[in-house]
């Protein structure tokens, strides 16, 4: 054999050799993540064929397959499109999936390899394979108190509610408004889908937005408790100590600019306890403890709580922030500013509720879930979710004693629309200004009971028809707050 020919013969075999080797890559190692692909038309086709699992809160589908007669033989349906979109999201054959359609996509068509037994009965029964079912963590009432105070605001009001158990991060709560109900979205009439999701994106309100996971906004001041838990961690502070009070702070850097309090008060006198300046929000105190505090101790406080990283993976989520970058330097109003939850302080409502829910579990900050047990069709446990400690945010100490200063915000300071008749309920108020044409941020966090924390609370209204002057989160978001607690805990 002449040299041309044997390289042609190694040349050929190496490229069958390639050629093996991808189809092999394709087929075993990288199909799980082809078939997870939005837009994959044969997996669609294939998944519409058959009877997808049902999304569950306890025994009652809040999203569930039927038969239909058509090419696809199954419609999915969400029997409370509105309430559960968030958490559901939705199934398009035409835009794919979202939400826990998404994220648990491969248990709820059948396709996951922990179901492969029941897939190899269906085969030798020549039966259509089926999916396994999730059930989720939601609380129903909890669920429903929170969209009913969120729908019963005035004018065409945005907001978002969340609830989690403190001690183990299981979300009993999440919804927003406005929303948007996805049977529109799994119709098997296509034009009429197309023209849904061309109106549900051209809304500037944007109903598919997932409010309580994805839309970042300036706390306000319910980061002081973020505030004061570095000012208790690293200043050795404790809810009796002195601070700063009075009307105004000015300092070294502050030029011209000086911060003031919310109405113009003095927060009780130059020298109040912390106690007192958490119950009247005092932006002085708060401010002023930023700055002793310092960026660096501040910016390991907030990410200690959670700030920078994806809250969840089971549905779409984005990171809060103490600043728009970490490595820039604040200057001392930027970083008062920042103490009291303002310049680039921003965060998703499920990242203040894991902050309280934290400072209720004695410090330790639990992974948010909501998916509680995945089951195969014929109803065998596959996996049941078990609670996981992040971190340790902050010591016992100091969440004992800031836990201690939130009761007295509803008992005796801003947060009293959240007090609940013989329970202790801990919380604090937050009112966020945006920009000069548009109405502040109301926001209101809480856990109750205070003695034996069984829910943590966040609600921000994002806009109101309620006059400008009139919008607090003690006001408008306190009073949802309460309603979901009371839902929890049987009140």
């Amino acid at each position: 054999m002449n040299r041309p020919i044997r390289v042609m013969s190694i040349v050929c075999l190496m490229l069958f050799v390639a050629l093996l080797l991808g189809v092999n890559y394709i087929q075993f190692v990288d199909a799980d993540t082809l078939n997870a692909k939005n837009g994959n038309r044969r997996v669609i086709d294939e998944q519409f064929a058959r009877e997808r699992g049902p999304i569950l809160v306890g025994d009652r589908p809040i999203a569930e397959s039927v038969p239909v007669d058509d090419v696809w033989k199954f419609q999915r349906r969400y029997p409370e499109g509105k309430l559960y979109s968030d958490i559901t999201g939705y199934f398009s054959y035409t835009y794919g999936r979202s939400g826990l359609e998404q994220s648990q996509n491969s248990i709820l068509s059948g396709s996951d390899n922990r179901l492969f037994v029941n897939r190899v009965v269906d085969l030798i029964g020549s039966n259509q394979p089926r999916g396994g079912s999730v059930s989720v963590t939601i609380n129903r009432k909890a669920q429903r108190a929170a969209a009913e105070g969120l729908d019963g605001l005035p004018g065409d009001a945005k907001g978002a509610a969340v609830a989690i158990d403190p001690s183990t991060g299981a979300i009993l709560a999440m919804t927003g408004t406005p929303t948007y109900n996805p049977n529109v979205l799994a119709s098997h009439k296509l034009i009429a889908v197309t023209e849904a999701w061309d109106r549900l994106n051209a809304d500037e309100d944007q109903p598919m937005l997932n409010r309580s996971t994805q839309q970042t906004l300036p706390p306000g001041s319910t980061f002081k408790i973020v505030t004061a838990a570095a000012a208790m961690e690293n200043l050795d502070l404790t809810p009796s100590s002195k601070v700063k009070g009075g009307s105004a702070l000015s300092a070294p850097g502050f030029g011209s600019y000086q911060l003031v309090n919310q109405g113009g008060g003095n927060c009780g006198g130059k020298n109040i306890t912390l106690t007192q300046a958490l119950e009247v929000s005092c932006n002085v105190t708060f401010g002023d403890l930023s700055m002793k505090v310092g960026q660096a101790a501040m910016q390991a406080q907030a990410d200690a709580f959670g700030f920078g990283t994806r809250p969840i993976e089971q549905v779409a989520s984005n990171p809060s922030q103490f600043t728009g970058d970490p490595d820039a330097e604040l200057d001392p109003p930027q970083l008062a500013q920042s103490g009291i939850g303002q310049f680039e302080v921003s965060a998703t409502p499920l990242q203040m509720a894991m902050a309280t829910g934290a400072i209720a579990n004695g410090g330790a900050l639990m992974k948010p879930y909501l998916v509680s047990t995945v089951r195969s069709p014929d109803l065998k446990t596959i996996e049941t979710a078990k609670p996981e400690k992040i971190r340790d945010a902050i010591s016992g100490g100091t969440a004992a004693g800031l836990s201690q200063m939130m009761v007295d915000v509803v008992d005796n300071g801003t947060g009293s629309s959240a007090a609940i008749s013989g329970v202790e309920v801990g919380g604090k108020t937050g009112t966020a200004q945006s920009t000069s044409d548009r109405p502040p941020y109301a926001w209101f966090v809480s856990f109750a009971p205070a003695d034996d924390p069984k829910v943590a609370v966040a609600v921000v209204v994002e806009s109101s028809s309620t006059g400008r002057d009139d919008i607090s989160g003690g006001r408008l978001a306190g009073p949802i707050a309460r309603s979901v607690m009371e839902a929890v805990i049987g009140r």
